[in-house]
């Protein structure tokens, strides 16, 4: 139960982190690290499809669009193959669909903890193929 609550808490911590370094300056993420490779890379698409099975409702993922500053109920249609690694993420997409039928390109962010991957924040990364730019380094 105290792992628990401590996992909760780091969650937490690493939303609110993320949420205040996003700036709109640096490249957007693409391409694929072929480094990730073998049980690594099976090991974060996990955490990501476990991250959105987790978070849907009536089979819709409902994630705050921080840009838009509205909530967007998203279907979920498949993950991306590439995996790239930026600062203490790895960062993978997946594409979902908004209830206009628009293609919705989500980032998602997979960090170690020892041994484990957790998937801790969801990105609008693209809207309709119009890319957003968002930093995660220092």
């Amino acid at each position: 139960m105290k792992s628990s609550l401590l996992l909760r808490t780091l969650n937490l911590f690493m939303a609110a982190l993320f949420a205040i370094t996003v700036v709109l300056t640096s490249p957007v993420f693409e391409g694929n690290d072929p480094a990730i490779k073998g049980a690594l890379r099976e090991n974060i698409k996990t955490s990501m499809m476990t991250f959105i099975e987790k978070r849907m409702v009536d089979d819709t993922f409902i994630i705050f669009d921080a840009v838009k500053g509205r909530l967007m109920k998203l279907k979920y249609d498949k993950l991306h193959d590439g995996i790239i690694r930026k600062g203490e993420f790895y960062v993978s997409c997946a594409d979902f669909f908004d209830e206009k039928g628009k293609k919705v390109d989500l980032d998602f962010l997979v960090i170690r903890d020892g041994n484990n991957l957790h998937t801790v924040q969801a990105v609008v990364h693209a809207i309709d193929g119009k890319k957003r730019e968002y930093h995660l380094e220092s």
